[in-house]
């Protein structure tokens, strides 16, 4: 697994999967994961620039503040969920809650 922080990064990512391909060898990484912004998203989108470690410390304290502070936290509790289930995908693990909300991967290069 590859991890790339910072559009900046994902050139490195990529030349090593390239440099494997060229020489006949599997790529490097089963799975990559590409933070466009420097730290993730703490320090992400739509934030100014020039973000410290300090300001996504701060950040980053203020929303595991915010989740420990919220009334609903599981999503299973919310009863916009609730009322999802009950009336149109039936329930959990139901065909059609499979169908539309579980992610399937497919294989789309060789090697």
């Amino acid at each position: 697994m590859a991890v790339a922080h910072g559009l900046g990064n994902v050139m490195s990512v990529l030349n090593r999967v390239r440099d494997a391909r060229a020489k006949g060898e599997p790529s490097p990484y089963d799975f990559i994961e590409v933070m466009a912004c420097p730290g993730g998203c703490a320090g992400g989108g739509g934030q100014p620039y020039g973000v410290t470690d300090d300001i996504r410390t701060l950040r980053a304290q203020g929303l595991y503040r915010d989740d420990r502070e919220r009334p609903l936290r599981l999503s299973h509790e919310n009863p916009y969920i609730q009322k999802l289930y009950a009336e149109f995908l039936g329930e959990p693990l139901s065909h059609k809650a499979h169908e539309l909300l579980h992610t399937h991967y497919v294989k789309r290069m060789s090697g």
